[in-house]
C-alpha cells in the first residue's frame, strides 16, 4: 500500500470554484467531484477536478469560494459520454483542510513513477519551442492503473524523444488544464478542457 501511495502524490492548492456535486456511489460511500481553481505565477489559474468521499466532505464542508489545500493523487477513469468514450482525469483526495499560511507552499505539485506506454511524440511551436507527448501508465492497488498525459519542454523534450515503451520514469511537475476548441461540423465548434502534468523535472528509473 504505501509503494502505490509513493509513486503517486499530488498536493494542490487553491479556491473552490463551483459546488461538489455527486458522482457515483461504491459500498454506500459518496463520492463528489468539484472544480478548484489553482493560480499560477503567471496570474492565470488552472481549474483542476478534484473528487472527495462524503466523509471528508462531513469534517470540512466545502462553499465556493472556500481556499482549501487537497493531498492526494492524479487519477484517470474512462467515462462514456454520447457515444464516445474519453479520459476523465481528477485529483483523488485523500485529505482536505483549510488554506491558511499557505503563501510559501507550491500551490500546485505532483509526481508520478510510472511506465510510458505510447510511444513519445515530438513537435515544435510554430514560434520553435520544442514538445514532447507521453503517455505514462502509474501503477495502483487491485492491479489497476491510471494512465496520465504529460508534456516535456524544452531539454526535457529533446530528452523524451529517445525513451521507449515500457520505460520506467519519474516526473515532477504540475497538473495543468488547457482550453482548446473542437469542431463537430463545418459549422459547429464547441470549447473543450485538456488536463495534462507539465514536467519540470524527470530522470529515468
Amino acid at each position: 500500500m504505501d509503494s502505490y501511495i509513493e509513486n503517486n502524490r499530488a498536493e494542490v492548492i487553491g479556491t473552490v470554484a463551483d459546488e461538489p456535486r455527486i458522482s457515483h456511489e461504491i459500498y454506500g460511500e459518496k463520492f463528489y467531484v468539484f472544480t478548484l481553481r489553482i493560480p499560477r505565477l503567471s496570474g492565470i489559474s488552472d481549474n483542476v477536478k478534484v473528487m472527495v468521499s462524503d466523509r471528508l466532505l462531513d469534517d470540512v464542508p466545502l462553499n465556493v469560494g472556500d481556499a482549501i489545500e487537497v493531498e492526494g493523487q492524479f487519477r484517470s477513469y474512462n467515462d462514456y459520454e454520447n457515444g464516445e468514450n474519453r479520459l476523465v482525469l481528477t485529483v483523488f483526495a485523500k485529505d482536505i483542510r483549510r488554506a491558511e499560511g499557505e503563501e510559501e507552499k507550491n500551490p500546485n505539485s505532483l509526481y508520478l513513477n510510472g511506465f510510458i506506454c505510447k510511444a513519445p511524440v515530438y513537435r515544435t511551436t510554430p514560434f520553435g519551442r520544442e514538445i514532447t507527448d507521453l503517455l505514462l501508465a502509474v501503477n495502483r492497488s487491485y492491479n489497476k492503473s491510471d494512465y496520465i498525459p504529460v508534456i516535456a519542454w524544452g531539454r526535457n523534450a529533446r530528452y523524451c524523444k529517445n525513451i521507449n515503451v515500457g520505460d520506467n520514469i519519474k516526473v515532477w511537475g504540475r497538473i495543468q488544464s488547457r482550453i482548446y476548441q473542437k469542431h463537430i461540423s463545418e459549422e459547429e465548434v464547441i470549447e473543450k478542457t485538456a488536463y495534462e502534468v507539465s514536467v519540470s523535472r524527470m530522470e529515468m528509473v
